[in-house]
């Protein structure tokens, strides 16, 4: 079993503990060992080509999004679209900087770098660098953790402990159990079956924690608000 975090490792390596103690470590960014790119699977297309822009900012954007708005976020990645549904009410400066960065285009052609499928099950992307250990060069604080849960389809910050999110974010594509540590922003409406594909083709080299044996790109993201 494993864990997630961001800008130190970001999985620590918990298997065969059971997912009481994978619960107690923060989902946060491993150094990737694997060589990419990764194979490209049988429901997945190659990248569109391209490289992340990797900028950097020395503080958190100002909150500039309309909370009250229907705020939709839609990754295009090599195995397919999915859809999600940013809570801007619940984790506004959360929904903020992902809709930042999405302008920003820092999210486009990057690797989804880790995927868990023993006591947890995630997928993690949003690292420029594809190591895990990689950021926007600011942090912000944790929102809308009061009671929270995540079921699939959970859409939540990694972080590397309180009030370090960055971009670094993981898709839950089966029920997990974790502590109410990670920032849930946002639900997938649409693509459970991508993140299924992803899955279904495992960790590589084996085992249940560690870079996806499909490549799996984010193609580009965008926001929408309405």
């Amino acid at each position: 079993m494993s864990s997630i975090s961001q800008d130190r490792p970001l999985f620590s390596a918990l298997l065969g503990l059971g997912v009481a103690a994978a619960a107690l470590v923060a989902l946060a960014p491993a150094a990737q060992t694997t060589p990419w790119p990764q194979a490209v699977i049988p429901g997945c297309l190659p990248a569109v080509a391209g490289q992340p822009n990797g900028k950097q900012w020395p503080t958190e954007p100002a909150l500039t999004i309309d909370t009250a708005a229907h705020h939709t976020a839609t990754l295009d990645t090599t195995c397919g679209t999915l859809t999600i549904a940013l809570d801007a009410a619940a984790a506004p400066r959360t929904v903020n900087s992902f809709a930042f960065l999405a302008a920003e285009n820092y999210f486009d052609h990057t690797r989804c770098h880790r995927l868990t499928t023993e006591g947890i099950f995630v997928l993690q992307c949003g690292d420029p660098t594809a190591t895990g250990m990689g950021g926007p060069g600011y942090g912000f604080a944790d929102e809308n953790l009061t009671g929270a849960v995540y079921p699939a389809g959970t859409v939540a910050m990694a972080n590397a402990g309180p009030g370090t999110n960055g971009s670094q974010f993981f898709l839950v594509y089966r029920d997990t159990a974790l502590p109410a540590a990670y920032t849930p922003f946002g639900t997938v409406t649409a693509g459970m079956d991508a993140l299924t594909t992803i899955a279904n083709a495992g960790v590589a080299g084996g085992g249940g924690d560690g870079a996806p044996v499909a490549d799996v790109v984010l193609n580009a993201v965008t926001t929408t608000a309405n």
